[in-house]
């Protein structure tokens, strides 16, 4: 299993003087072979007997041309621009694939790193060898064992970071989950989550907190002369405030799906349209500060790794319209209505804690139908684990998802 571990380094001035220096190189090599790229296709497009541009042909290219081009290259580690030619051949590869759009140039300042091969650094306890620069600090150890396979320096703020990507064997760092049956998990936006136990999790809401001094920052960013000293700092500073937002948000949700998946075997979630639901100009601002995609994302793998599963209802299911206990539909529940009384049975209800009531039956039905089908040895596809979700190593491509369907077929004789 491959998996990253993200660890902020300490370097000192010189040392990240480096770390930018080459970060600037990783970013001008992935900018110059996009536009080589696109020259060279239009030049295959317009004469077939020309040869279509690859990431390995670009490679060879500005390693024959950068000793007298752009010797400031190599002030810094190779790693650094065959790297960002290689990450552009994957761009590239899902954009044909339609898995992403066309490549973009990189802009300074946003998502500043470089990557290195694990033949290029060593790790020794606190601290990592990086090519042409030594020894640099780390602030922990790295927690895994087993084969080191890439890092990956990157730069959030002004903070350095380095992710290491490791092979571990299956079933070693995470005990399997406790088991307590399944529960339904609500999501909202005055509270983060509403679990079917009763249970509600408020959410930091870190942007609405910070956002005062956000706004101060930002104009008087937007009053500063451009390339002066004083923008610089005021640019630092208002990162800074955006990367605690960030990490009081990254924190809550870590906590949370960490908790779940180490209680409960089986999660029940919903299918949520967050790009449709942040169209809602009065609650776009809230949803997002939720961090509904990042929990789905968590959640998924941390089950994955605990051996649980994740059941995403489907995203027609009305589960705050239907009744929990004898399943009638309301025709319609506006959003402002929280607490509503069933006209079938009469049952008082919770909108949230309905909600998840909701999802928990539907998770339980579906691993039921998991166990059946199991049993049956007939092959379906369900919503209890695509491939790509279990504990082996992931696939090159992952299938596309799909909803659930149980098969009928039977076994032959």
């Amino acid at each position: 299993m491959l998996i990253a571990h993200r660890i902020a380094l300490d370097p000192n001035n010189a040392q990240a003087t480096y770390l930018a220096r080459a970060a600037g190189v990783a970013r001008f090599a992935y900018n110059w072979a996009l536009a080589q790229w696109t020259q060279q296709y239009e030049r295959h497009k317009a004469d077939n007997s020309l040869p279509k541009p690859s990431q390995g042909a670009l490679r060879r290219q500005l390693n024959a041309i950068k000793r007298e081009q752009f010797p400031w290259m190599l002030e810094v580690t190779k790693n650094a621009p065959q790297m960002a030619i290689m990450q552009l051949g994957d761009a590239f590869k899902n954009f044909f694939t339609g898995r992403a759009k066309y490549p973009q140039f990189r802009k300074k300042g946003r998502h500043d790193g470089f990557s290195l091969t694990n033949d290029q650094f060593g790790i020794d306890a606190f601290r990592i060898r990086i090519p042409h620069l030594g020894w640099v600090r780390m602030r922990e150890a790295l927690r895994f064992v087993g084969k080191i396979m890439s890092a990956t320096i990157s730069r959030v703020a002004d903070c350095w970071f380095v992710s290491v990507t490791v092979d571990i064997p299956d079933n070693v760092h995470l005990p399997t989950a406790d088991n307590q049956g399944a529960v339904g998990v609500d999501l909202g936006v005055s509270a983060l989550a509403t679990l079917s136990t009763g249970e509600s999790i408020a959410g930091p809401k870190p942007h609405k907190v910070l956002l005062r001094r956000l706004q101060r920052l930002s104009r008087s960013l937007s009053r500063k002369q451009k390339g002066s000293n004083n923008r610089n700092k005021t640019k630092t500073k208002l990162a800074k405030l955006h990367a605690r937002a960030a990490n009081i948000r990254s924190d809550a949700l870590h906590q949370l799906t960490t908790n779940l998946t180490r209680q409960f075997h089986t999660i029940g979630i919903e299918d949520l349209n967050v790009k449709g639901m942040l169209k809602n100009r009065c609650l776009a601002r809230s949803i997002a500060d939720m961090g509904f995609f990042e929990f789905r994302r968590q959640l998924h793998y941390k089950a994955a790794m605990r051996g649980g599963q994740v059941v995403v209802a489907d995203r027609f299911f009305a589960s705050s319209k239907t009744c929990s206990a004898c399943g009638h539909k309301l025709e319609s529940l506006p959003l402002s209505v929280r607490q509503w009384t069933c006209p079938e049975c009469g049952a008082n209800h919770d909108r949230d804690v309905n909600a998840a009531i909701n999802l928990k039956q539907v998770a339980e039905s579906s691993a039921g139908d998991c166990q059946r089908i199991q049993s049956m040895a007939v092959c379906s596809v369900t919503a209890c684990g695509e491939e790509g979700s279990g504990r082996a190593r992931k696939s090159a491509v992952k299938p596309a998802s799909m909803k659930q369907e149980i098969s009928n077929r039977l076994p032959q004789q």
